[in-house]
């Protein structure tokens, strides 16, 4: 699998669930500990999963304590915690979708400037370094 699948399904991980997350960036991690790339990913996905997981969890608590009172359901804060546990998802998906399509696109764009690079080493001529000894005086339009 290469490096542009892998980013992808460690963000779907990371929106689906934090323990999918936990397993499966585990295992990259493991495997694939040379790769930088794939580790900013990760980190990126666990940024954006405890950010959330945050915010949800202050929601959830939110809710509880609220529902401790016998009105809470058909009063107005529940209306507010309704909008916002709806507005904390919505936010959760396009956030996700932004950087799953950000790293789909930053691989094609990587590969087209590694291919120009190689394209133009191979064009270059690499000039040859010369030795001089400490009592020869150099040029600077030799070393041009």
């Amino acid at each position: 699998m290469n490096n542009m699948w892998k980013k992808i399904f460690i963000l779907l991980c990371a929106y689906l669930s934090a323990i999918a997350f936990a397993v499966i960036g585990g295992v990259v991690w493991y495997k694939n500990s040379e790769d930088e790339e794939v580790k900013k990913t990760l980190k990126l996905a666990l940024i954006l999963t405890l950010i959330f997981t945050g915010i949800s969890a202050l929601l959830g608590l939110y809710n509880y304590i609220g529902g401790l009172w016998s009105h809470y359901y058909s009063s107005s804060a529940y209306e507010v915690y309704s909008y916002l546990s709806d507005l904390v998802n919505i936010a959760k998906i396009i956030t996700f979708a932004v950087f799953i399509i950000k790293v789909f696109f930053e691989k094609s764009q990587t590969k087209e400037v590694v291919e120009n690079q190689t394209i133009n080493a191979a064009n270059k001529k690499q000039p040859v370094a010369k030795k001089f000894s400490k009592s020869e005086s150099v040029d600077k339009e030799e070393l041009k």
